[in-house]
C-alpha cells in the first residue's frame, strides 16, 4: 500500500508549502499530493480559492496579483510556490499527484509537467494529474492518453468505478467515508488502482490496508510508514 504525502507532510509543516513538500520527500513517500491554481499564466500551489485558511491574506486568490499572492506568508515564513517551483524541489525523488482545482489549469499542467521531464529527469509516468471535475480529466486523456489521470470522488455511485473506468482513469481516488469491500473489488476487476483520502488515523489505515486499497493519502506520512510498516511485520501478518 503507497503513503502519499497529502499536500506535503501537512501534518507537521504548513501545507502545500516548500517545506511540508521538501520534508515529505526526504521521509521516502512514495508519492506526493498537491493542489493548484492558474493566476497570470502561472500555476501556483495551494488548495483554497480563499486565502484566509492557509496564509495571512483575506479574499480570494483572483482578488490578487500574482505577485502579491507570492508576497504572502503560507506559514512559518513560508510563501505560495509555484508548481516549477515544487517539482524542483521534489527533484523527481517520487511520484507526483497533481490536483487541478482552480479554472483552466489543465493546459497549464501538461505544459509544465513535459518541461518537467525534458529538465529535471522525472519520467511521464511519475505524475498523476487528478481532479473532481471528470470533465477536464476527460479532455487530458482525450489530448495525451500518456498522462494518467486519476478520478476523484466524494460518493459511493450506483454502478461503483464503472465511472472511473469510463474516464480511461488510472486511478480512482476515493474518501475514507465512502468506502467498502465491494467497491474496492469493483475498481480492482476494472483494472483501477484505488487510492483513499485522507486517512491519518491509525484505525483508517489498518482498515485500508485489510481492503487491499493501493495507497492513501496521509497527512501525517512518517507516522503511517511506521504503522503500516507494523501491518506487514510477519507477526502481524499470521494475525490477520
Amino acid at each position: 500500500m503507497l503513503i502519499i504525502a497529502h499536500r506535503g507532510a501537512s501534518g507537521n509543516h504548513p501545507e502545500n508549502t516548500l517545506k511540508a513538500i521538501n520534508a515529505a520527500a526526504e521521509m521516502g513517500v512514495d508519492g506526493i499530493e498537491i493542489d493548484v491554481h492558474l493566476v497570470e499564466d502561472e500555476l501556483i500551489v495551494i488548495h483554497d480559492k480563499w486565502l484566509h485558511r492557509t496564509t495571512n491574506g483575506t479574499g480570494q486568490i483572483s482578488d490578487y496579483s500574482l505577485a502579491e499572492l507570492q508576497a504572502l506568508d503560507a506559514g512559518e515564513g513560508e510563501c505560495i510556490p509555484t508548481l516549477w517551483q515544487v517539482l524542483q524541489c521534489i527533484n523527481a525523488r517520487t511520484m507526483v499527484n497533481i490536483e487541478l482545482k482552480g479554472n483552466n489549469t489543465a493546459e497549464k499542467t501538461i505544459k509544465v509537467i513535459d518541461q518537467a521531464v525534458e529538465q529535471l529527469g522525472y519520467t511521464i509516468n511519475q505524475f498523476i494529474i487528478s481532479s473532481f471535475n471528470h470533465h477536464v480529466i476527460h479532455s487530458i486523456h482525450q489530448q495525451r492518453p500518456d498522462i494518467t489521470i486519476g478520478a476523484l470522488t466524494g460518493s459511493m455511485p450506483l454502478g461503483y468505478a464503472s465511472f472511473a473506468k469510463h474516464l480511461n482513469a488510472y486511478s480512482i481516488h476515493l474518501d475514507v467515508s465512502f468506502i467498502n469491500k465491494e467497491y474496492v473489488q469493483d475498481a480492482h476487476e476494472r483494472g483501477l488502482k484505488v487510492f483513499v483520502y485522507t486517512v491519518d488515523q491509525k484505525e483508517d489505515i489498518i482498515a485500508m490496508h485489510a481492503l487491499g486499497v493501493d495507497g492513501i493519502f496521509t497527512n501525517h506520512p512518517s507516522t503511517s510508514k511506521v504503522i503500516l510498516a507494523h501491518q506487514l511485520t510477519p507477526a502481524s501478518i499470521m494475525h490477520e
